[in-house]
């Protein structure tokens, strides 16, 4: 589905990312595991050309990412990042319908698809539809840019910490409703996060970065049990450590 190709970035000489090759199969969720600096974040911008590569290329369904103009390629690529960006001044069915309507769609088309979203990511469209970005909550405003970036009925979804901001009960529920929308419609996702225990819940495979260079890819057990490094074994030992707190707490004598 989609192919990165010896993919590099520079800034002033400097590499973010270092010949990373990668291949993400129709239908699979990879995730991009790594700290800040890592290059998670460019190699995701570099896949819908927001930053485009100094060498290497992006092939989308087997054509080159480059074939397409980056505005049409955008439209085609479903982009859902922490920071929302839901234009203010649009209520919530104008910003999931906005793509939609840039594409063309006749106008009872765009309303049937917004509204079945709305409801799919748990706002009710009746009550929310009309409402404006500052009359939401931070996991209602979250919910609108998860399907504004769906509405298209994109080939690819890219997810930049899309519920880094949240509170744990917002983002656990977050998960699961992206997690359950993303399998009823196969999408084929790429998402970024540095929380170790998000990657293993939900990733087919996580790609782990370190200054720029692919480490391990695998699945999320195959990390687990055979780290590559002491960088990958250190990353999975955080959500071990947390587990392993848990079950002391509910061990004997626990009360």
């Amino acid at each position: 589905m989609i192919e990165l190709d010896r993919l590099c970035k520079r800034f002033d000489g400097v590499r973010a990312v270092e010949e990373v090759s990668l291949r993400v199969e129709r239908g699979e969720l990879l995730v991009l595991l790594g700290g800040s600096g890592s290059g998670k974040t460019t190699t995701l911008k570099m896949v819908n050309r927001l930053v485009e590569p100094s060498s290497g290329r992006v092939c989308i369904a087997g054509r080159d990412s480059r074939d397409w103009p980056a505005h049409e390629l955008r439209r085609r690529v479903g982009y859902a990042f922490q920071q929302v960006g839901l234009f203010p001044h649009m209520t919530a069915a104008e910003n999931v319908g906005i793509t939609p309507s840039l594409l063309g769609w006749e106008a009872g088309r765009i309303r049937r698809r917004v509204d079945d979203l709305l409801a799919r990511v748990g706002l009710e469209p009746a009550r929310y539809r009309e409402r404006r970005p500052h009359q939401l909550s931070g996991g209602q405003q979250q919910r609108v840019g998860l399907a504004r970036a769906i509405a298209a009925e994109p080939e690819l979804l890219l997810l930049d910490e899309p519920f880094g901001a949240l509170d744990p009960l917002t983002r656990d529920r977050l998960q699961h409703t992206f997690q359950e929308i993303r399998r009823e419609l196969g999408l084929t996702a790429i998402f970024v996060t540095h929380d170790m225990t998000e990657a293993l819940l939900l990733a087919d495979r996580i790609a782990v970065m370190n200054a720029g260079r692919l480490v391990q890819v695998g699945r999320p057990q195959d990390l687990l049990r055979s780290p590559a490094d002491a960088y990958v074994a250190e990353l999975m030992a955080t959500p071990r450590r947390q587990a392993d707190a848990v079950e002391r707490l509910l061990g004997p004598g626990a009360s």
